[in-house]
């Protein structure tokens, strides 16, 4: 796989049970979005991983991967981040919507400023942030992006 076309969908942040299953931190728009996703981690391939129920009010999934059949042997793959490939997803998308991953590399201009381009984008609970390449954040709310320019305009 190759790193570049790689998308972080979810992390696996504890097991779940006795009989393998593990609880998933999911990153999707919608949870439920993991019953279709085709997930892989460098651990484990597409076919061994298994949605099995969303956990209510939350963005936490149940799932279990073939091969870890108990608690003990699930509790190995606690922080292992899961992906999906970029190709599977579909380029049909709703006029102001895109991914995230599409916009890396987009340079971030305040003011006609340039502030840097964008490595990764952070959520911790209160929205998400955009991150240059220099290190700073600056919140993605209310941002405008402009896909021929490569630019998002913040405020």
């Amino acid at each position: 796989m190759n790193k570049d076309n790689r998308i972080l969908v979810g992390k696996i942040v504890a097991p779940q049970g006795i009989q393998g299953d593990v609880r998933v931190q999911t990153y999707t728009a919608n949870p439920t979005d993991f019953a279709e996703l085709r997930v892989w981690s460098g651990i484990f391939g597409v076919d061994d991983f298994k949605f099995i129920r969303v956990v209510p009010n939350s963005d936490v999934i149940i799932a279990h991967v073939r091969g870890y059949e108990d608690r003990t042997s699930a509790e190995h793959l606690r922080g292992t981040r899961l992906f999906i490939n970029r190709d599977t997803l579909p380029d049909d998308v709703h006029d102001g919507e895109y991914y995230q991953a599409d916009l890396i590399g987009f340079d971030v201009v305040r003011g006609g400023e340039n502030l840097g381009t964008i490595v990764c984008f952070q959520n911790y609970g209160a929205g998400d942030i955009i991150q240059t390449d220099d290190g700073n954040m600056y919140s993605f709310i209310g941002a405008v992006v402009d896909f021929d320019k490569k630019i998002i305009m913040i405020k």
